[in-house]
């Protein structure tokens, strides 16, 4: 636990949360600066700051509690669909120094866009695909 996070404070009670679900590892909340009704984030309870810093047991207690819940939160504001992101790292958008999933209910008329909407796209020639996969592959 980090002193100074504030999820690692909700998790220890210290601030209060509408909580929506609970294992020994993961722990889901609403968002108290939603994007939409029934925006919920679903967070790691030992305090890790990147995707890659947890422990492949805890991703896994992670997405495997975003898998359980994205449905039921879909049901509850009635949703026909939803995003669901992680920003991973302040350059990506996150604000809190935790881990931390997003899964915000989505609407037909809400004006949200597609992820490919937040970038301009970057042109990688076929050759260059190639050495980046082969990078990412070695990077392992």
């Amino acid at each position: 636990m980090s002193e100074d996070c504030i999820f690692c404070q909700i998790i220890n009670g210290e601030i209060p949360s509408n909580t929506v679900a609970e294992t020994e590892t993961a722990y889901a909340f609403l968002d108290v600066n939603p994007l939409a009704r029934g925006h919920t984030l679903v967070i790691p309870k030992a305090h890790h700051e990147r995707v890659g810093d947890m422990p492949a047991e805890t991703a896994g207690d992670v997405f495997e509690l975003v898998n359980e819940i994205t449905p039921a939160v879909e049901d509850a504001v009635d949703a026909p669909a939803s995003t669901v992101a992680f920003n991973n790292g302040e350059d990506a958008g996150q604000e809190v120094p935790h881990v931390h999933c997003h899964i915000v209910p989505r609407f037909a008329e809400d004006g949200g866009k597609p992820i490919h909407s937040l970038f301009t796209g970057a042109d990688v020639p076929d050759e260059e695909m190639g050495e980046i996969a082969e990078a990412i592959r070695d990077a392992q």
